[in-house]
C-alpha cells in the first residue's frame, strides 16, 4: 500500500553515510591542495613582478634625475645650430670636417681590435645614481637583466668613482669613458660570453669587495687590478671553448702553444686597448706600478681558466690550511712567475694571490648563487653557446664533450653536476678563510652556500619531475 513502510538495516545506512562523507572529505582535500599549490605558485609570480617593479622603479628613478642633464644638452644643440644657422646667413666660412671627425665612434685597427675615435667622445659630466641604485649595486642578489648596455656603462663607470680608483691612478674621466665604450667594442655578441657577462662578473666583485669589506683592507691598486681584470676577463670570446681551439688548432691554439689560448688572447686584447693612449687608464703611472697591474691583471685572467680549476683550488686548500695574516708581508706579495712552466705557476703564488684568483673564479661563475630568476636565463645562454660548438664539432669531425651535446644533456643535469662538483666545493674553500673581516666574509660566503644547496635541490626536483612526465 501507500502507507507501507520499507525497513532497512541500520548498519547499511551508516555504512553509506560515512563513504558518501569520505567522498566529500576526499574532494574538499583535494580542492584544498590545488588552492595551496595555486597560492603558492602565484606567490612565486608575484614576487617575480615585485623585484621587477623594484628594478624598473630604481630606473624610474634615474630616468628623472637626468632630466635636467637632457634639458641641458638639448639648450646646448640649439645654442649651437643658432650659432652655425648666423654664420651661414652672414657667409662666414665654416671650417670643414676633418676626416677623422667624420669617422665612427668604433675603429678597427689592421690587428682587430676596436678602438673609439677620440674626436667623438664628449666630454659629459659623471652620471649620477641614486642611493637606491648605489646600494643594490653593492649586492648579490642584483639583476642584470634590466640595464641596457649603456647603463651597465655607466654604472661600471660609477665603480671606479667610488672606490677612489680615478685619484688612486690619476685616471683622466674622459679616458674613463673612451676606455670603457672601447672594452664594450670588444665583446662580441654571443649567447654567453658576452659584455653582459663581462659586467655580472664585474659587479659581483664590486659586490664582494663591499660586503666582505676588502674595500677597508686592500690596497687601492689591488682593488683596481680586481675590477680592471673582472672586466677584461672574457675580451674577444669567439663564443668556443678551450678545447675547441686545441682541436681545431687555430691561430689562437697555435699561437699560444695550446696553453690557455682564450684566457692569453683575453690578456693580449685587454693590454692592446691600454697601450693605446687614447684609452690608457694607468697612462698617469709609473713605470713599476704599471708592471704590477699587468703581473695582477695577467695573474688573474689566466685563472679563469677551468681547465686549471682543480690545481688552482687544491693549491688554495693548502694555503687556507695555514692561515692568511695580513700584518704579514709574504702573505700580501707576489711571488715572481715569469719564466716558470705553467703546470708549476700557481705554487708559486703568495697565499693573499691566490686569495685574489679564487675570488675571481668565484665571480666567473657566480650566476648560481644569485636568485633563480636571475641565475636561470644564464643557463639558457651557456647551453645555447655549448650547443653551437658540438654542433660545430660534429660538422668538422671533432670530439663532442657529453655535456656540450644537444642530444645529451639537459638544463637540470647540467647544473646539478656544476654546482656539486664545482661551485660548492669551491665556496666551502673559500669559507675557511678568516680575514679581519673574517666573520663578515664566512657569512657572506655561507649564505651564498646555501643558495647553491637550494639551487642544486630545485634543480633535481625539476629533473624528478622530468622523469616522472617521460616515464
Amino acid at each position: 500500500s501507500a502507507y507501507r513502510v520499507n525497513v532497512t538495516k541500520a548498519g547499511d545506512s551508516g555504512d553509506t553515510e560515512v563513504q558518501a562523507l569520505s567522498l566529500v572529505l576526499s574532494k574538499v582535500g583535494e580542492q584544498a591542495f590545488r588552492m595551496e599549490e595555486f597560492r603558492t605558485e602565484l606567490d612565486k609570480r608575484l614576487n617575480i613582478i615585485e623585484k621587477r617593479l623594484e628594478s624598473e622603479s630604481l630606473k624610474l628613478v634615474e630616468i628623472e634625475r637626468c632630466k635636467k642633464e637632457i634639458s641641458e644638452v638639448r639648450d646646448q644643440v640649439w645654442q649651437q645650430g643658432k650659432k652655425l644657422s648666423q654664420a651661414s646667413e652672414t657667409g662666414s666660412k665654416l671650417v670643414p670636417m676633418s676626416s677623422q671627425d667624420s669617422e665612427d665612434i668604433v675603429l678597427t685597427a689592421d690587428n682587430g681590435i676596436k678602438f673609439v675615435s677620440m674626436k667623438r667622445v664628449p666630454a659629459f659630466q659623471k652620471y649620477i645614481l641614486s642611493q637606491e641604485t648605489v646600494e643594490y649595486l653593492k649586492k648579490p642578489t642584483f639583476d642584470n637583466w634590466h640595464w641596457e648596455p649603456n647603463e651597465m656603462l655607466s654604472l661600471l663607470e660609477h665603480m671606479y668613482h667610488e672606490l677612489d680608483l680615478l685619484q688612486e691612478f690619476n685616471m683622466n674621466p674622459v679616458t674613463l669613458k673612451r676606455w670603457l665604450l672601447c672594452i664594450q667594442a670588444n665583446y662580441r655578441n654571443n649567447p654567453f660570453h658576452n659584455f653582459r657577462h663581462c659586467f655580472c662578473v664585474s659587479q659581483m666583485m664590486y659586490g664582494m669587495i663591499h660586503l666582505c669589506g676588502l674595500d677597508s683592507l686592500l690596497p687601492k691598486e689591488d682593488l683596481g687590478i680586481l675590477i680592471t681584470a673582472a672586466i677584461c676577463h672574457d675580451l674577444d670570446h669567439p663564443g668556443y671553448n678551450n678545447t675547441y681551439q686545441i682541436n681545431a688548432r687555430t691561430e689562437l691554439a697555435i699561437r699560444y702553444n695550446d696553453i690557455s689560448p682564450l684566457e692569453n688572447h683575453h690578456c693580449a686584447v685587454a693590454f692592446q686597448i691600454l697601450n693605446n693612449p687614447e684609452t690608457n687608464i694607468f697612462a698617469n703611472v709609473d713605470k713599476e706600478a704599471f708592471q704590477r697591474i699587468r703581473k695582477g691583471m695577467t695573474m688573474l685572467i689566466l685563472a679563469t681558466d677551468m681547465a686549471r680549476h682543480a690545481e688552482i683550488l687544491e693549491n688554495f686548500k693548502k694555503r687556507t690550511e695555514e692561515g692568511f695574516d695580513f700584518s704579514k708581508k709574504d702573505h700580501l706579495d707576489t711571488t715572481e712567475f715569469i719564466g716558470l712552466p705553467v703546470a708549476f705557476m700557481y705554487h708559486s703564488y703568495s697565499a693573499f694571490s691566490q686569495l685574489k684568483m679564487v675570488l675571481i673564479k668565484c665571480c666567473d661563475i657566480s650566476n648560481e648563487v644569485r636568485p633563480m630568476e636571475v641565475s636561470e636565463p644564464w643557463v639558457d645562454c651557456l647551453l645555447e653557446e655549448y650547443f653551437n660548438q658540438s654542433d660545430r664539432e660534429k660538422i668538422e669531425g671533432l670530439p663532442v664533450a657529453p655535456f656540450m651535446d644537444r642530444e645529451k644533456v639537459t638544463k637540470p643535469t647540467a647544473q646539478i653536476g656544476f654546482i656539486r662538483f664545482v661551485l660548492i666545493p669551491m665556496f666551502e674553500a673559500v669559507a675557511k678563510v678568516r680575514l679581519r673581516y673574517g666573520e663578515v666574509f664566512a657569512i657572506l660566503v655561507a649564505c651564498m652556500q646555501l643558495v647553491l644547496q637550494s639551487d642544486k635541490a630545485k634543480w633535481m626536483l625539476i629533473m624528478a619531475m622530468e622523469s616522472t612526465k617521460n616515464s
